[in-house]
């Protein structure tokens, strides 16, 4: 992962805004990206002022991609959080056409694709994503988030018009965008459904752009667009199939799903528990790469919540390079402040917790996991 923030302020804004500012809410965000860091900030002509932050975690075209990025011209600058899975395909495509590109990173690709669709770009793209581009032309700020909302994106909106966003709230909060208050009207959402719905979060005046939305910001104003909505509808033609005709169709959009998402330039991992998710994808993983997969398991000390020898069966059957961690009742405990600083609100579930462990496992083998996550929710 990334991490994104930004300030845009409308014309004539009186409100103090200086790269030192954009610097200390991106650096807010260091743990999602140590790799590299990146700013663009400008004082406009209309008495406005923008300024981007990205921080990097490199895992396609190592050497390259930096951000922001820029177009040919400088018109348009990028900053994204994600990853595109038809990146590959959609380059080729773009590439036929005559795009010249600088890179080999998926970056670049939202970036061509922006230029040739504008605010309808995101409807082309197959990932997790978190987007801005600031257009200097149109003087417009442009946000968007993935269909299902796998990559996070904060925003405030001032009562000047100024918008402020970021990938967590606290670098909402750094920048002074908000003080930290409690949203009492996201309260019982949250104590009922684990996490406020819609666009409230816990803090007051911090909203959660959508999954699927985008947000173009203007002289102040904002406007929210759906662009995808989830749908089941049927086919006439997917009626008369008969159930190993389905079966087959799912086996193999698995194995899809599980393919594309084995692009990276970086050592890829699995989060392995034993169960039918994780374990599906471990099968299918290994039938893709020539290398032994690394395979991290995480259980309690507790007899009752140590599910082990499940995965110990799977790492066994498909050979996999197996590591494991057992997080005591003291561990635990002690790690819930850090857990609570950086998911910015109460922990929900406790899964949280070994998943914080076996993650800090996995970081001393590999840079990037597939798990089981998802199917389940």
């Amino acid at each position: 992962m990334c991490g994104i923030c930004g300030i845009v302020t409308p014309s004539g804004s009186t409100r103090r805004v200086d790269r030192a500012l954009v610097e200390r809410m991106r650096d807010t965000l260091v743990h999602r990206g140590p790799d590299g860091a990146g700013i663009f900030f400008e004082g406009r002509d209309d008495g406005g002022v923008v300024g981007l932050g990205h921080r990097r975690l490199s895992i396609v075209d190592l050497a390259h991609g930096a951000q922001p990025m820029a177009s040919d011209d400088g018109a348009l600058q990028l900053i994204y959080n994600g990853e595109v899975y038809n990146h590959p395909a959609v380059m080729r495509e773009l590439q036929g056409a005559g795009v010249r590109y600088h890179t080999h990173c998926d970056t670049e690709t939202v970036l061509r694709l922006y230029e040739r669709h504008g605010v309808r770009a995101p409807e082309q793209l197959r990932g997790m994503f978190a987007v801005a581009v600031w257009d200097r032309r149109a003087r417009t700020l442009f946000l968007a988030r993935d269909r299902f909302g796998v990559k996070p994106l904060y925003y405030v909106h001032a009562e000047d018009g100024s918008l402020y966003f970021a990938s967590e709230i606290k670098a909402l909060v750094e920048a002074g965008a908000v003080r930290p208050a409690l949203n009492w009207g996201a309260f019982p959402d949250f104590l009922a459904n684990h996490a406020p719905s819609g666009d409230e979060t816990l803090f007051a005046g911090v909203k959660r752009l959508p999954a699927g939305h985008t947000l173009l910001w203007q002289d102040g104003r904002i406007t929210l667009r759906q662009y995808w909505d989830l749908s089941f509808a049927g086919r006439p033609e997917h009626d008369a199939r008969s159930e190993a005709d389905l079966v087959a169709e799912y086996a193999e959009r698995f194995r899809e799903a599980v393919r594309i998402r084995l692009m990276a330039d970086v050592p890829l991992g699995m989060f392995l528990s034993g169960g039918i998710d994780s374990a599906a994808i471990t099968a299918t993983m290994s039938q893709l790469v020539d290398d032994r997969i690394r395979t991290f398991s995480v259980a309690f000390a507790e007899r009752e919540a140590n599910e082990l020898q499940y995965a110990r069966l799977v790492a066994e059957r498909y050979r996999t390079d197996h590591h494991e961690i057992t997080v005591s009742p003291e561990q635990f405990f002690d790690a819930l402040p850090r857990l609570v600083y950086h998911e910015d609100e109460p922990i929900a579930h406790p899964s949280s917790v070994p998943l914080y462990f076996v993650s800090r496992l996995a970081e001393e083998h590999v840079k990037v996991v597939l798990t089981g996550e998802g199917s389940d929710e």
